[in-house]
């Protein structure tokens, strides 16, 4: 067995993406997964802890390393593609990369996040989603993984080797041990054509279910001191329709200057005087413009984010969507806060994963931002309020306040979870302080 490469005792800074999270530990490269079961063994002997970490662009504290971080850049590559469409990839592959591999291969991952900067294995430990009424999150799209336990046991899972792992280990947040490998059901390439335009959050609260199940994939970002929306709908067609891209001219326009360059200067503004956010959040409801193009399926899906903010999502059953938004907006109204951010709207089915935010109900996403390095302050407070009375998930990679004891009400199949911990992982070597919180200590550990 190879020891992974590390320095005792050399510590280096950390940093997530949104830089609010922000530590030093002692790092570990490992390239395999009998170097990776080194780590793990090595650290449950000396009653020290490891936590794995992917891109870091987790706004909780669950990659914050509290002692040895393990990183996955060098667990990355891209197997053949099978007739059936299975691939499996390393787990520290960027997502980036992996769908423009897929695609020059002639397949495709059938749905998306809006951000692909993560490792696949960050994206699924958190539980990354897209959106559409038809379609799980990434971790849907899981057919089987390989995880190190910190006993050293090389596990491969899938629904017929070890089950009750895989079942769980879809979204894992890193608690059940170090995946190394993921099996993904691609499917043949498609193109998505995407129509996007102004619309208003009073009709889409009137029309809600109408609106989010009109075509395979939609949502919609409200600007908070407005009524209005912008409004994405995806449509999947075939590539043989042919594609249709933005000009090189327009994409730069819309997503490089209004999207990210003006925009930045909208939030830095609204930083400096914050009276100037609802009159400019009025402005760039204003500069929407409708658009309609089609495109390779992840270029669509994905969008480039330059500005850092930090985020609060919650999932909620998709028959409360409304009620949520319009009550979110109402308290919005009668108080005086600066939103400089669009709140995000987005849908998704059902799934049968324990710690999914989907398990077990059609779901769907609100999600609230504010500038990194910010005090997001009484706006989170009221979405957090606000989807806890309907039962409300918070995503497992986004700020909250919730701990174990709510989270295992909201979770019919927490308990399973957590017990699944306590077997593989009794130490807590994989722990961390966010984990403690949100599962509670491993085997009962104080």
């Amino acid at each position: 067995m190879t020891e992974a490469p590390a320095t005792p005792g050399n510590r280096t800074r950390w940093r997530n993406w949104a830089g609010n999270e922000r530590t030093d530990a002692e790092v570990v490269q490992p390239g395999s997964s009998d170097e990776v079961a080194a780590v793990l063994t090595a650290a449950a002997a000396g009653g020290r802890r490891v936590r794995p970490i992917g891109s870091g662009h987790s706004f909780t504290g669950i990659g914050r390393p509290e002692d040895i971080q393990l990183t996955c850049g060098r667990l990355t590559g891209i197997g053949e593609v099978g007739a059936d469409g299975l691939v499996t990839v390393g787990a520290g592959t960027p997502l980036h990369r992996l769908n423009a591999e897929l695609v020059r291969r002639g397949w495709s991952l059938t749905n998306l996040g809006d951000i692909d900067r993560q490792t696949v294995a960050g994206a699924l430990s958190t539980g990354t989603h897209g959106t559409g009424a038809q379609f799980g999150g990434l971790a849907t799209q899981v057919r089987g993984l390989q995880l190190v336990t910190p006993d050293g046991a090389v596990l491969d899972c899938d629904a017929t080797r070890h089950p009750e792992v895989f079942s769980a280990a879809r979204i894992g947040l890193g608690a059940l041990g170090v995946v190394t490998a993921v099996t993904l059901q691609a499917v043949p390439a498609f193109a998505l054509r995407a129509v996007e335009g102004p619309g208003t959050l009073t009709g889409a609260l009137e029309r809600f279910e109408e609106l989010m199940t009109s075509t395979d994939h939609v949502e919609f970002y409200w600007f908070p001191h407005t009524d209005v929306t912008l409004l994405k709908s995806n449509t999947r067609v075939p590539l043989e329709e042919g594609l249709a891209p933005l000009p090189r001219w327009r994409a730069m326009w819309d997503d490089e200057i209004l999207a990210n360059g003006a925009f930045a200067g909208v939030v830095a503004a609204g930083r400096r005087v914050p009276a100037l956010v609802p009159p400019l959040a009025r402005m760039s409801a204003k500069a929407l413009g409708a658009r309609t193009w089609t495109d390779h399926s992840h270029r669509v899906f994905v969008s480039r984010r330059r500005v850092r903010f930090l985020e609060m999502e919650y999932a909620i059953p998709r028959a409360d969507a409304a009620a949520v938004l319009a009550e979110l907006r109402r308290v919005h109204e009668a108080n005086d806060w600066r939103a400089a951010f669009p709140v995000e709207v987005r849908i998704a089915a059902a799934d049968d994963i324990p710690l999914s935010t989907a398990s077990g109900r059609d779901s769907a996403y609100i999600a609230a931002h504010v500038p990194a390095g910010t005090d997001p302050g009484p706006w989170f407070s009221a979405l957090e309020s606000i989807a806890g009375e309907v039962s409300g998930r918070p995503h497992w990679g986004k700020l909250h306040g919730l701990d174990a004891d709510v989270l295992g009400a909201r979770y019919p199949r927490f308990g399973e979870f957590v017990a699944l911990r306590d077997h593989l992982d009794p130490q807590g070597v994989l722990s961390n302080a966010y984990l403690d919180r949100v599962l509670g200590p491993a085997g009962g550990r104080l």
